[in-house]
Order: C-alpha cells, then structure tokens, then sequence
C-alpha cells in the first residue's frame, strides 16, 4: 500500500476470502483493507503511540442520525462521560480534501456538537477546534496531544 504522511507502525495484514484485511485495533476485528482504511489505521496508531489518546475512548465507524437518515462518523474520540470529544474524517490518499469533506464532517457536527473536528487523506491532515460561543472555528497547526485537549 501507499507510503503515508503518518509514522510507520506493524501492520497485521491477512487475506481472506481472497481479499487483504487489516487488523482494526479499535474493534478488535480484521476489516477490509481499502485505502480510506489504510488511512484510518495509520491516524489511529499515530493518536494512539504518537499523541497518547486512550484506545478506550477511540471508536470506529460510530452511528449517527441526521435528518432521518443514518450516517457513520469514521471515528469519534469520547471524554470519560461518553459524551464525544472529536469526529475524525478519512479519506483515500488520491481523494483531494475540499470544502465538501469538511461539508461532510460538519453534518456529523450538528448532532454531535464537539470540540475538534479532524479531516485526513493520510497525506494532509487539517484539525479545527470549534467555538460555540462565538460561532466559529480555528485551525490549528498541528493535532494536539491528548493530554492538550
């Protein structure tokens, strides 16, 4: 698969049915391997080994209804009280991260009003922290440590 902009780390890899899946520590289980996976696996580890977030409180592919319809956040970080802290958005390394990602991302946003939203092709990655207060956002230079949050 394709070098990514995300620190390295031991992958575990299978083929099953013919097809590669890759071991999801979040879920505990083997998912198939397509290249938005490739991504959410990398940016897991890098939260995870890199920036200290508690796998505990990381959660994978997390429903959410919105206007009727049911939507999945790609991961979502929890505080400690379960209310969600972070939806982080992946995308293909190929897929160009425009206005209609951050669009997307802001859907799940609506219902689950939190403080950071995460947007990454494994390539680029863009985290703004939100304010509800005065109805805005900023962009943050990098993704900040758990313990920052």
């Amino acid at each position: 698969m394709l070098s990514l902009n995300l620190p390295a780390f031991d992958t575990k890899i299978n083929v099953r049915n013919g097809k590669n899946v890759i071991f999801d520590v979040i879920r505990k289980r083997y998912v198939a391997l397509t290249p938005e996976e490739w991504v959410r696996q990398h940016f897991v580890h890098f939260l995870i080994a890199h920036k200290g977030y508690p796998t505990a409180l990381l959660a994978n592919e997390v429903i959410v209804k919105l206007n009727g319809t049911t939507k999945r956040c790609d991961t979502v970080l929890f505080r400690r009280d379960l209310s969600a802290r972070m939806i982080i958005e992946y995308k293909a390394p190929h897929i160009e991260i425009t206005q209609a990602v951050f669009n997307q991302i802001t859907r799940y946003n609506m219902v689950l009003k939190v403080d950071y939203l995460i947007v990454s092709n494994g390539m680029q990655h863009y985290c703004c922290q939100m304010d509800y207060e005065q109805q805005s956002y900023t962009f943050l230079r990098d993704i900040p440590d758990y313990n920052l949050l």
